[in-house]
């Protein structure tokens, strides 16, 4: 049985829900506790390279199609591979060697409201009007209030931290609006599995440019603990569940997602390292929900809409 044919109740769409949001909530602490023994760039390439070869094997077993044709599927594949993979996943592990994963996990859940923004500005069917901008700002609001740079000092290493999340965030949400005119009928774990091996790529060229040496790494059973959670869960076990979701609920509600995982994140930070999430976190992450409200309301009315149909039809 397809995973996504177990998703035709609202019940296990839920579930599947909570799975996920655990699932990449907690990665953001997986990769704390694995930059103590990995080098940041080859961490995230060996992730990627081993999680792509796994999903472009689903995508062979689970489609007929699974090699892209044609300039715009390649360009998609380079794309998603350059910004969604590489450059996001390259400045956010960077980024975690100064902030923790949970910091990090908040000032990630900017990039619904830096994908509608992107999205409005580049796109001719979207619009950006005062109320977006307002949900735009509410959002930026937010990440300074974290950043905190009247306390912390412009100089200071959890500044840098949160520009460099921040930058992540930027390149993910702007890779996911440059890909939308280049989709085509190609099967998205195809597309996910050839971005993650061709991200992988230019994560190690990016690691040799800095002097990244693979006699760097520290094997114990910690780093390898790390390394498979986020390569076969955090990873291949979870982009599969984020596919079914995608067919079963859209984008714009499975969005929501990336709005619990700095809650889960905060928890494992919590029970791994004893450390609890800043005041600052807090707010700026209300000020980041709230922007994201006020963006997407129109879809979340429509989307609540359906759902009190959904009840009175029962």
């Amino acid at each position: 049985m397809e995973l996504r044919t177990l998703l035709s109740a609202p019940e296990s769409i839920v579930g599947a829900f909570v799975v996920l949001a655990t699932l990449w909530g907690t990665s953001f602490v997986a990769i704390e506790a694995g930059l103590h023994y990995f080098p940041p760039l080859l961490f995230a390439g060996v992730r990627y390279a081993v999680a792509g070869a796994v999903v472009l094997a689903f995508a062979v077993l689970a489609s007929g199609r699974w090699v892209p044709r044609g300039r715009d599927e390649w360009l998609g594949v380079a794309v998603a591979g350059t910004f969604v993979i590489a450059a996001y996943h390259g400045l956010l592990y960077v980024g975690e060697l100064y902030v923790s994963g949970a910091v990090a996990a908040v000032i990630v859940s900017l990039s619904p409201v830096l994908t509608a923004t992107f999205a409005a500005v580049l796109l001719p069917s979207e619009r950006l009007g005062p109320v977006e901008i307002g949900g735009f700002a509410l959002g930026i609001l937010g990440v300074v209030v974290i950043a905190d740079p009247m306390g912390a000092g412009l100089g200071s290493s959890v500044l840098l931290g949160v520009a460099l999340a921040f930058a992540g965030a930027v390149m993910f949400s702007l890779g996911a609006v440059l890909l939308r005119p280049l989709r085509t009928d190609l099967p998205i774990a195809a597309l996910q599995g050839w971005a993650m091996v061709s991200g992988a790529g230019l994560l190690f060229v990016g690691a040799a440019l800095l002097g990244e040496s693979p006699s760097a790494i520290v094997w114990n059973r910690t780093s390898m603990a790390s390394l498979a959670y986020l390569t076969l869960l955090s990873g291949v076990v979870a982009f599969l569940i984020y596919f079914a979701l995608l067919d079963a609920v859209g984008p714009a509600q499975l969005h929501l997602v990336g709005y619990a995982e700095p809650v889960v994140a905060a928890a494992g930070s919590w029970v791994l390292f004893g450390s609890l999430i800043e005041a600052e976190a807090i707010l700026g992450f209300v000020a980041i929900l709230a922007g994201f409200v006020v963006l997407e309301r129109h879809q979340i009315a429509a989307y609540v809409g359906r759902v009190d149909v959904q009840r009175l039809t029962r």
